[in-house]
């Protein structure tokens, strides 16, 4: 583990070190952390997202975790309409001290072709999390509060321990209401941001 880093049931908050380190990130800065000080920070592999302030880091994913992103990519993108499109790893900033970077997300052409750095809550059509071990605490709890509370209508979260299963959320005022469940096995339809069907075994069975 990282010199400064405290890991706790999958919340990780990162402290800056200042002395010189061989073979260690030493992050700029003291928290809480803001969205600017996250542009100081070095490219060494990890996520580094902000809840209030707080650093959350993510490691790479896994192979499994990437085939699941890169399908349900794939699978969303295979029925969008021409407006919207899903994109892997989008930077959202909802303010200074929140920055979040879900797996995958639908957003608005146009907000792609503007080129800027990072997209605003209200770009968000859906937002998708692939649950992993490091991941599963704020993937099921911070990330559903954190989402609805910054207005994204349509959150997936997909469990791969569970078939796989996708669980939907979907805005209901300033809160989401419980998740229709959606397990591997059978072709489901779903209506937002737009019609798409699929089975979810789909996001990692093997293809020969």
């Amino acid at each position: 583990m990282r010199k400064g880093v405290i890991r706790d049931d999958g919340w990780v908050i990162a402290m800056a070190t200042t002395e010189p380190t061989t073979g260690r990130t030493v992050l700029p800065g003291v928290p809480p952390f803001s969205v600017d000080d996250l542009l100081k920070f070095p490219d060494d592999g990890n996520r580094y997202e902000l809840f209030n302030g707080s650093l959350l880091v993510s490691p790479a994913p896994t192979p499994l975790h990437q085939r699941a992103i890169f399908r349900a990519q794939l699978i969303l993108d295979s029925a969008r309409p021409p407006d919207l499109e899903p994109l892997s790893t989008v930077n959202v900033r909802v303010s200074d001290k929140d920055f979040y970077i879900p797996d995958l997300a639908v957003v608005p052409v146009a907000s792609v072709e503007a080129g800027r750095l990072m997209f605003s809550p209200a770009d968000i059509r859906l937002a998708v999390e692939v649950v992993s071990p490091s991941t599963q605490a704020r993937d099921r709890l911070l990330k559903t509060e954190a989402y609805a509370a910054a207005g994204i209508p349509v959150y997936w979260r997909i469990e791969l321990a569970e078939g796989p299963t996708v669980y939907v959320y979907e805005l209901d005022g300033e809160t989401y209401r419980p998740p229709a469940a959606y397990k591997a096995g059978s072709v489901v339809t779903l209506r937002k941001p737009y019609p798409v069907s699929f089975d979810p075994a789909d996001l990692i069975e093997r293809r020969d």
